[in-house]
């Protein structure tokens, strides 16, 4: 996949590393060339430029990366401006960062995709998110073992936990599962509202939408996650 990282400050510097080692296409952008400079042999490509300059940021390849990533954390107004430009030209996964709660109802009023909140998520976290197709949170127990949130596979809607049997099929536990519900935020836009079920039963019917929570191997997961979209 093509990332576009604005920002490359601790959080964009690490993720941005993460996501080339694991094989992506990653463009690296700052307005400080030291930056730029440190991360010129780690990453695919490192520019520096202003990404609140719309002429600059119109010239580069925004119709063929696949996620967008404003990472600037020190500087809000820079945040926002960049954000409201790349809304602006309709990128196809926009993911920004929030500094504090009234900065994150800026981004959520801008219509923001996604938002990271650095100070409490990794960058190994969001770059397990970003590149495991289906994977909608992570938490890593360690190097070899995740909980992960994955999105219920509709093969999967209407049966019971354990008709599904996850855990003989791929070596896989369910901790629990999530429901989402749509519900209008303080700027009367519809957003995503998740509640957690509980410990789940055996008996327990799956039903559209459903989140599961799921604990393993991270091997086991990627199986789990292959299998679900071949």
């Amino acid at each position: 996949m093509k990332y576009l990282i604005i920002g490359l400050g601790n959080f964009g510097a690490s993720l941005a590393e993460k996501l080339t080692t694991q094989g992506n296409e990653v463009i690296g952008i700052d307005t400080s060339m030291n930056k730029v400079d440190a991360l010129k042999e780690k990453i695919s490509h490192t520019i520096c430029m202003d990404a609140t300059d719309e002429f600059t940021v119109s010239g580069l390849p925004l119709k063929e990366t696949d996620i967008v990533i404003v990472a600037i954390g020190e500087d809000q107004g820079a945040n926002v401006m960049v954000t409201a430009l790349l809304k602006n030209f309709n990128v196809k996964r926009l993911i920004s960062r929030a500094i504090n709660p009234l900065h994150e109802k800026v981004l959520k009023a801008l219509g923001v995709d996604e938002i990271v909140h650095p100070e409490e998520e990794t960058a190994e976290r969001w770059a397990k998110k970003l590149c495991l197709t289906g994977v909608l949170d992570s938490f890593e127990l360690s190097d070899d073992y995740s909980i992960v949130e994955v999105n219920l596979p509709l093969k999967y809607v209407g049966k019971k936990i354990s008709e599904i049997d996850i855990r003989k099929k791929f070596s896989l536990l369910i901790l629990t599962t999530i429901k989402s519900t749509q519900v209008k935020n303080s700027f009367g836009k519809s957003v995503n509202e998740t509640k957690v079920q509980g410990v789940v039963s055996p008996n327990l019917i799956l039903e559209k939408d459903d989140i599961l929570v799921v604990y393993g191997a991270n091997t086991d997961i990627e199986r789990l996650l292959k299998k679900k979209i071949s």
